[in-house]
């Protein structure tokens, strides 16, 4: 463990290379599947994946529309000419021996991505360039041999390579979650990180801070998680840290990431450009682009995170929990038919009898909702089905609201909502059928108040109320509650509490 006050003499340097694999039906130069999951070993691939003679790629035209709509998501210009070139290295699952991809040339040029930190603030990584390339199979080691599928092997990818802006492992964090949430929204990717839709190299160098240079870097390969990004960005630092400190030299390198034991590990030396021999590809004329044929393509793009953050300021929620709901670009959908309002506005304001003001603060329950509740508890796949609806949630925090349901059993709604045997039935239909709705009867909880403060246990904690300990009424109300099933309106049991003991 090494000591702050070491720590705090070093400054971090972090560039991502991300790798985003494009939803496009078919690989990049084959008409072979480019769904790999759950599929067996080298089913989907074509001859040209495996580099037969006299096998010429064709290129994808889909995978050219979505990297253009990620340029417009990477605030970035697109070339209007762009090139492929051949980076040459042996791998077992890479059959031609080469690797298509874009060096001299890429397709999206310099550009920028603004990440929110949870602090509140905000990062600006700037974007260096994107290119598209082909990826390559994949080895499975089994003690002394390995098997290659090649499955994966042309698997459309853009790499976005970023500017070494970065100077925490938090930053690298926000950034590798902002770029996905950018790529998810603009259609780009399906962003399933366990299947590697996404992957995460992280260049990180160590040096004095107030240092002219930066220090060597190494590189940590092929991160499928945000927490993992930070976890190894930290570490190296440490690392880099302690072998600084001992007086000794980093080396530049490739790196694992073990994430069960929290190291990296060293893979090979890193390689330089020209250790791979980049040549023009011959074979795959350039990429022209008109203009108007890149304004077009751009303007298929959909709503991107900052158009709701921009529109959702004003409920005044914690930049936390507008990120939370920003996770799941099906719930930013959602929220963002919800709020603002703009088709029929005055007849919804008097469908929910509220004012603007009221109807914010129904809105705010609902994201409260989507962002308090564990994800296992809610398929938010269900949301693109129309089974969850804007009135549904409105009026659920409508009952909430006029405390005809309490917060917890406004919960257990909402959580039904994704349930398909409610399917149709609104938020009162299902408190209902549950027996959940709260007593707001005066006479009612006046009677049941009588109960609780007749009962021996509750004779200390009305000595202590009495004593001016505040604190103690929560455990009235607690049996209040417990007396109703849950269906008493607290708030009218603590005043009937008060009430009747006079404080």
């Amino acid at each position: 463990m090494i000591a702050q006050e070491i720590l705090d003499t070093y400054e971090m340097t972090i560039g991502i290379e991300c790798h985003v694999q494009l939803a496009t039906a078919t690989k990049l130069f084959s008409g072979a599947d480019n769904d790999a999951r759950d599929k067996d070993p080298n089913i989907a691939t074509s001859p040209i994946d495996f580099g037969l003679p006299g096998m010429l790629p064709v290129l994808n035209r889909e995978a050219v529309t979505l990297a253009v709509k990620a340029g417009k998501a990477l605030n970035s210009d697109i070339a209007e000419v762009s090139r492929f070139d051949r980076k040459h290295y042996f791998y077992p699952d890479l059959p031609k021996g080469y690797q298509i991809s874009q060096m001299y040339q890429p397709i999206i040029l310099k550009g920028y991505v603004d990440a929110p930190l949870e602090s509140g603030e905000t990062v600006r990584v700037r974007i260096h360039h994107a290119h598209i390339e082909e990826d390559a199979g994949k080895l499975t080691h089994h003690g002394t041999h390995s098997l290659v599928d090649l499955n994966r092997a042309g698997t459309p990818l853009i790499e976005i390579v970023s500017e070494p802006d970065i100077h925490s492992a938090a930053g690298a964090k926000a950034y590798a979650t902002e770029l996905h949430r950018l790529m998810t929204y603009a259609g780009v990717t399906l962003g399933n990180l366990y299947h590697g839709n996404m992957r995460f190299d992280v260049n990180i160098s160590v040096a004095k801070k107030g240092a002219a240079e930066l220090g060597t870097r190494a590189e940590v390969k092929n991160l499928n998680s945000f927490r993992s990004v930070e976890r190894a960005a930290q570490y190296e630092f440490e690392r880099q840290i302690e072998i600084l400190e001992k007086g000794e030299k980093v080396v530049q390198e490739t790196r694992g990431w073990d994430d069960a034991s929290g190291r990296t590990s060293s893979q090979r030396s890193k390689e330089d450009a020209q250790d791979y021999r980049y040549m023009p590809d011959p074979d795959i004329p350039p990429i022209v682009l008109t203009r108007e044929e890149i304004q077009a393509i751009q303007e298929t793009v959909p709503e991107l995170p900052s158009y709701y953050r921009e529109n959702w300021s004003v409920l005044g929620l914690d930049s936390s929990v507008i990120n939370t709901a920003l996770n799941t670009h099906a719930v930013a959908t959602l929220l963002g038919d919800i709020y603002p309002l703009r088709a029929n506005k005055d007849a919804v304001l008097a469908e929910f009898e509220v004012d603007e003001a009221g109807y914010e603060e129904l809105v705010k329950k609902i994201f409260n909702w989507f962002v308090s509740i564990p994800e296992e508890e809610i398929d938010t796949d269900k949301l693109s089905s129309g089974l969850v609806g804007p009135r549904r949630l409105l009026g659920l925090a409508k009952l909430v609201a006029s405390n005809k349901l309490s917060s917890t059993t406004g919960k257990q709604v909402f959580v039904e909502f994704f349930n398909e045997a409610y399917d149709g039935k609104s938020a009162l239909e299902i408190a209902e059928v549950k027996n959940l709705i709260q007593e707001s009867d005066e006479g009612a909880i006046d009677a049941i108040v009588d109960e609780v403060l007749a009962d021996p246990a509750s004779a200390k904690s009305v000595e202590d109320i009495k004593a001016g300990q505040e604190k103690a009424i929560g455990f009235l109300v607690g049996q209040v509650m417990k007396k109703s099933q849950g269906k008493a309106n607290p708030a009218m049991a603590q005043q009937a509490i008060r009430k009747k003991l006079g404080v």
